[in-house]
């Protein structure tokens, strides 16, 4: 497997801890091997055969797929580590397949949890695949939090890219993710000038009360980089530390579309199950003392609630990264 030597010292994302991988050493994401958490055709757009990668190097209060995410601490059993010519073959086989075809299935796309933090083994399974079938489309599904080296390599190899956007402000992200806004932002604006043609969307994620008042700064950004880039505003449902949080409502969601097009984006729009009620927690009052937005208030408790130890929060400098109680944090409810 020597294409997984740079695991050996690993900064694939910026939180660049240099930990030996193959030695079952762990950084942030808590990941060693690449680990499949599952594959399947998938028909929301871009219709594809996507491969779930398990594992992550956010922490998200509100992830919708925690199951795979928080994994090896939440205990949840996945697929394991596959050959990378086997997966290949599994992939070309399923989008030549009758179910493939009928769906209309036309590229692997790789999601997750994060994929980045496995993109080594994520290009082996691209060459692998591309020399069973050379015109092979391949969309990679990312948060934005990976280094500029490692942004040039995924444009390398991907016919497409969905970006998902948490926050404009640095505050606001940190709270929701654990880690610093400033490299997704910067990542954001690259291939929104650079590779255009390579970005199927960028996706917002809105959440009631806690990073409404990003959408302004976000659009702005976004526009201020090309009016014409395409945003998905994704309706907010209850997931994982935030399982009893109101989700985002239609009238919500129109006000976001709204912003966007007073931003000056030409190509807006929202999908997602909208209207889900729930409960907005109680602010701490160690949490009123330590941050200083009512949104990151609320957000700092929730992850406070949900365990964390370290407020503000930021896991690359947490003394108890890798005994984190956020990412063993098992909700009750699922939507």
């Amino acid at each position: 497997m020597d294409f997984l030597s740079e695991l050996s010292h690993c900064e694939l994302c910026e939180h660049r801890c240099r930990v030996n991988r193959l030695n079952a050493e762990t950084g942030v994401c808590r990941a060693t091997l690449p680990v499949v958490a599952s594959a399947t055709l998938h028909a929301a757009p871009p219709e594809s055969y996507t491969v779930f990668m398990a594992g992550c190097n956010y922490k998200c209060l509100h992830c919708q797929n925690w199951t795979i995410s928080q994994y090896p601490d939440n205990g949840i059993e996945q697929r394991g580590y596959l050959d990378p010519q086997g997966l290949a073959e599994e992939c070309v086989d399923q989008l030549n397949s009758f179910a493939g075809k009928r769906m209309q299935a036309d590229r692997i796309f790789f999601s997750g949890g994060e994929p980045t933090i496995h993109l080594p083994y994520i290009e082996k399974v691209v060459e692998a695949a591309r020399k069973l079938e050379p015109d092979t489309k391949v969309n990679f599904d990312t948060n934005g939090f990976m280094t500029a080296e490692s942004l040039k390599r995924v444009l390398k190899f991907t016919t497409s890219v969905t970006f998902d956007l948490k926050a404009y402000h640095d505050d606001v992200h940190m709270t929701l993710t654990g880690a610093s806004a400033m490299p997704a932002l910067r990542n954001a604006e690259y291939i929104g000038k650079y590779a255009k043609d390579q970005l199927w969307e960028y996706r917002i994620v809105v959440i009631p009360k806690l990073n409404e008042n990003e959408i302004k700064p976000l659009t702005e950004f976004i526009a201020s980089i090309d009016p014409s880039l395409n945003v998905c505003f994704l309706a907010f449902r209850p997931n994982f530390a935030l399982e009893r949080h109101p989700g985002a409502d239609r009238q919500l969601m129109r006000r976001c579309v709204d912003i966007a097009r007073q931003s000056g984006l030409e190509n807006a729009n929202w999908a997602g199950y909208a209207g889900i009620a729930g409960t907005v927690a109680n602010i701490d009052d160690e949490m009123k003392k330590i941050y200083t937005s009512e949104a990151t208030r609320l957000a700092g408790s929730y992850a406070f609630y949900a365990g964390c130890q370290r407020h503000p929060r930021n896991c690359n400098l947490c003394d108890v990264n890798q005994n984190c109680q956020v990412k063993k944090y098992m909700p009750r409810i699922s939507t």
